[in-house]
């Protein structure tokens, strides 16, 4: 098996336009740690507003990445999505597409 990089991240992100993003958990400043969500589940990946396009996104909405080799990835299958776990200190979300769709 090949070892995960943020360059498999970014060849998936670009060879599949139709990716579903599931935000398990976010940082929250109010708490000031990750705090996961109860009721996450898969949603069409949606592009950030232009004005607030950051580079840490890789053009996701709902995406952070640490970059610098602080994100950690595994990959992800279920009965209806296969793609890649995305987690680090700022949260854990899941980019995949739909089983028998492929790359």
């Amino acid at each position: 098996m090949a070892r995960l990089t943020l360059t498999t991240i970014k060849s998936f992100i670009r060879k599949n336009p139709n990716l579903y993003i599931n935000n398990r958990a976010n940082f929250d400043g109010m708490q000031d740690c990750v705090v996961y969500s109860d009721n996450s589940n898969f949603v069409p990946v949606k592009k950030p507003a232009e004005n607030y396009d950051h580079k840490n996104k890789l053009g996701i909405d709902q995406a952070w990445f640490v970059l610098n080799s602080r994100d950690h990835f595994i990959e992800y299958e279920d009965g209806q999505f296969k793609g890649y776990e995305v987690y680090n200190c700022c949260g854990k979300f899941i980019l995949a597409i739909k089983k028998g769709i492929t790359q």
